[in-house]
């Protein structure tokens, strides 16, 4: 395919300015290592945008490239591809003429797979490629996993009327295949949670997408039992044990992507709750300069973590981004003069040349007792992945005053409420006061979709309420469209306040001052709160202005200019 004048994909992409030459070189030997083709390893690694090798598809190999989103496709079509086939080689039938059907694809090269396709439908295959996203669009639309769920359901309540003995869950095929079938949903759908919850008759099934909890199915209530068993199965739990939580792991591979499952059980009146929270193993690492901290703030954390020496929190409630800013943060500082090691519950991110470890209290490996002994592995900087209690915190500031940098993470609503949250944990003002470099406070707000986005005018006493101008904007909402669910909204993105700890603020600290007086301190040193970052962002069309007052303010909808504030 690359000769007669074609050059070879990496070559065209160095030309291009979208690869350097080591990162290729470094993509080549994973490739021969792997076995894996050089698109799929630059796609793993997000290395280049999939627009330049759909590109190169068109331009030099004479691929015909199809823009899915204005295509209207045949149901029928689509579904001579079994469903998964089109999953595992993210292909979807367009047409057929005569004896030949042409298939959009991903890789349109994948020789594997229109060998699969041909096989399975029986008809010559005429391959064109598009964007990935696109095609798994399609492939949920006309052949989606939940409308599947309900066919497994059917199969397993008929094997289980016609069983004259009880089917182990964990020999159970439909069973298996319902369980998978969730989980893999979960997955695509961009999920951070899954939740299986029985009631009396039925149990619901709901994930957290981008935030918000969404249903996406109901099902009776007689195979429950048999789907969190399956679950606790997977996850190496007492499938015995109904009375009391247990927490367990899965580790597992979804369209080529490593993910870790932490499974939780809770018994509840109706049955066990469980909830997975799924973690994309493979997702890149975040960049400080990736995260959307605006300029000044930027510049600030920059200075706290470049010290050799210190604390550096970050602030926020559960799922607000927090270890991700850490870990960005211990990105931009990772060298091999430095020795970098973590705890945590759990290790969300695998980091080359940093030293990992997760605690488990089970075998009495708590956060205190784990950084006690970090501090005999001749550590430059820790990161402890949540301050729980008084000994973790004593630990941790007293490593900041013996010259070691530490980053973690604790559960306030702003910056300046971690000073006093710390000072409950029997912290002596004065050494809180030497040992802080600065905290991160942190919301995560929904980005708006790109795909229906439109632009609404709202109301003046709105943009009083953030401190914006009547000049302010230009505002947007999404409309609702299939990209994004007809929720208006698609991705997320951070919100943040970066309180760098003072001469001023230090003295405050030592005088135990109120939060509130250490805030205003920090607002007169410059610090944005995050309401004031949040309306920024909503004034530059990132996200909506209900997004920025749910997260600092209280909710409130603007429709049409109208505001419309919920009842109490």
């Amino acid at each position: 395919m690359e000769s007669g004048g074609r050059k070879p994909l990496g070559q065209c992409l160095v030309e291009q300015g979208h690869l350097t030459r080591e990162a290729l070189a470094a993509a080549l030997d994973e490739q021969r290592r792997t076995g894996a083709s050089l698109r799929d390893v630059l796609r793993r690694g997000d290395l280049v945008p999939e627009s330049a090798i759909l590109d190169y598809y068109e331009e030099q190999l004479g691929v015909p490239r199809m823009d899915l989103s204005t295509y209207v496709l045949e149901p029928e079509i689509v579904r001579l591809v079994p469903e998964r086939v089109s999953r595992q080689y993210l292909a979807v039938a367009l047409f057929k003429i005569g004896n030949t059907l042409t298939v959009a694809m991903a890789d349109p090269l994948d020789v594997v797979a229109r060998d699969e396709i041909r096989v399975s439908t029986g008809l010559e295959v005429d391959a064109v490629v598009a964007l990935e996203s696109q095609i798994l669009d399609a492939i949920e639309r006309h052949a989606p996993t939940s409308g599947h769920l309900d066919s497994i359901v059917q199969e397993q309540t008929l094997r289980q009327a016609a069983a004259a003995v009880a089917v182990r869950p964990e020999e159970d095929g439909p069973i298996i295949r319902f369980v998978n079938a969730i989980i893999e949903q979960a997955a695509r759908a961009g999920a951070s949670d899954l939740h299986i919850e029985p009631d009396d008759t039925t149990f619901r099934i709901r994930i957290r997408v981008d935030g918000q909890l969404q249903e996406v199915s109901s099902q009776a209530k007689g195979i429950y039992a048999s789907v969190a068993s399956r679950i606790k199965v997977m996850a190496s739990l007492d499938i015995a044990e109904r009375r009391l939580p247990q927490d367990g792991r899965i580790r597992t591979v979804i369209a080529g992507r490593e993910y870790d499952l932490r499974v939780s059980t809770f018994p509840t009146i109706h049955g066990e709750n469980v909830v997975l929270r799924l973690l994309d193993l493979t997702s890149p690492l975040r960049g400080l300069a990736e995260l959307g901290i605006a300029p000044d703030a930027l510049a600030v954390l920059q200075g706290m973590i470049g010290r050799p020496n210190g604390i550096v929190l970050a602030t926020g409630p559960t799922g607000s981004g927090k270890t991700t800013t850490l870990y960005a943060c211990i990105h931009a500082i990772n060298t091999v003069s430095r020795n970098i090691v973590t705890l945590e519950d759990p290790v969300e991110y695998h980091v080359p040349a940093v030293r990992q470890t997760q605690v488990d209290p089970d075998i009495g490996l708590s956060f205190a007792r784990g950084l006690r002994a970090l501090l005999r592995q001749d550590p430059d900087v820790i990161l402890v992945g949540e301050v729980r209690d008084d000994d973790t915190a004593e630990i941790a500031v007293r490593s900041a005053l013996t010259g070691h940098l530490v980053f973690s993470t604790l559960h306030t609503n702003n910056a300046a409420g971690a000073i006093p949250r710390l000072l409950d944990m029997r912290i002596a003002p004065y050494l809180l006061a030497s040992a802080m470099n600065g905290i991160v406070a942190q919301r995560l707000v929904r980005r708006v979709c790109d795909k229906c986005r439109r632009r609404v005018d709202p109301p003046t006493e709105i943009l009083d309420s953030l401190g914006l101008g009547s000049d302010a904007g230009p505002f947007v909402q999404g409309a609702g469209c299939r990209a994004c669910g007809d929720t208006g909204y698609r991705g997320r993105l951070g919100v943040y306040e970066v309180l760098e700890v003072t001469d001023e603020i230090r003295g405050m600290i030592a005088a135990h001052a109120a939060s509130d007086e250490i805030a205003r301190a920090a607002r007169r040193a410059g610090m944005r709160t995050l309401a004031e970052d949040a309306a920024r962002k909503a004034a530059a069309g990132l996200t909506t202005l209900e997004e920025a007052l749910r997260v600092t303010m209280h909710d409130v909808t603007i429709l049409d200019g109208a505001p419309r504030v919920p009842e109490a």
